[in-house]
């Protein structure tokens, strides 16, 4: 992410003598960084995600910066004249992708999101689960500097909700910045560097800790590094624990939506850890022996 954007004293109303929306609203979002966005129906928090995705304008204030962004709205014009591959595609070369790069995107996409077997199938005739794997998708193909997401999660089945949860986990060890609104005050637990409230046409940061990582399910892996070595920095951001059984063994706790972030950044370290085990959630402990533990891997 290029640089921070930034809104500062914005606000916003709908004609010249309605009700302020949102007034007096500073806020940042650096890079890197995921912030959640609360408040309760009709305060203002799509507003808020819309002039950040910079679709709408402020009333008064400004918006600076202009991170290459994507957005996921709560609603989704699902009756498009595409198939979903190919509205994806044409997507992707909105966002600045080759067309071969962005039918690539495209696919892998849609294979994640457990939707591969509707890329043919016309966006109208997709169920609304269908469609919303469609949304979310869209706004992942170009590797966005800032993704919005509003209320992004609903509609889609519990494999495409954990990865989505794994999709934002990427951006931010990418350097990405990722806003949220979400009804399920579990989603992604403990993980916002920022969470904040809108009530009364304001923005209000919320000072208490709120719920904890360790709230949520997490995945335990076992794994063996350079004696004395630290654990690689985009490691180290995504667990919730370490601790070095061992040395050179380490036993590491991670969000289960950040696992596939911890284990890329241990497998591409220079030079590369090695996983001695991973014990899904739910699982008992993994052993902290590499002699006697399972599921290791090259």
């Amino acid at each position: 992410m290029r640089a921070e954007l930034r809104l500062s004293g914005v606000g916003r109303r709908y004609g010249l003598r309605g009700p302020w929306v949102l007034r007096g609203v500073d806020l940042t979002l650096a890079p890197g960084t995921l912030t959640r966005v609360e408040g309760a129906n009709g305060t203002g928090k799509s507003t808020l995600l819309r002039l950040l995705a910079r679709l709408d304008t402020p009333t008064e204030g400004r918006v600076t910066g202009r991170p290459r962004t994507a957005y996921v709205p709560e609603r989704f014009p699902a009756a498009l004249p595409f198939t979903a591959a190919g509205y994806l595609t044409h997507l992707g070369t909105v966002h600045g992708l080759s067309r071969t790069a962005a039918a690539r995107a495209a696919g892998i996409w849609l294979e994640r999101f457990g939707a591969a077997a509707y890329a043919g199938t016309p966006m109208a005739r997709l169920s609304k689960g269908s469609s919303q794997k469609v949304a979310v998708a869209q706004a992942l193909l170009a590797e966005p500097e800032l993704l919005v997401l509003d209320e992004a999660w609903t509609g889609l089945d519990a494999p495409a909700r954990a990865e989505l949860e794994r999709a934002v986990a990427e951006r931010t060890a990418a350097g990405g910045a990722v806003v949220f609104v979400d009804h399920d005050p579990r989603r992604l637990a403990g993980l916002p560097d920022a969470t904040y409230t809108v009530v009364g046409a304001s923005l209000q940061r919320r000072t208490d800790k709120g719920s904890s990582p360790e709230d949520g399910p997490l995945t335990r892996v076992v794994a063996q590094g350079p004696q004395g070595g630290q654990l690689p920095p985009e490691a180290a951001r995504a667990v919730v624990s370490a601790e070095e059984t061992t040395p050179g063994v380490h036993r590491l706790t991670v969000p289960a939506s950040h696992s596939d972030v911890l284990l890329r950044a241990l497998l591409t370290a220079d030079p590369p850890w090695h996983v001695v085990s991973v014990e899904p959630p739910g699982a008992a402990d993994p052993d902290p022996d590499p002699d006697h533990a399972t599921g290791s891997r090259p």
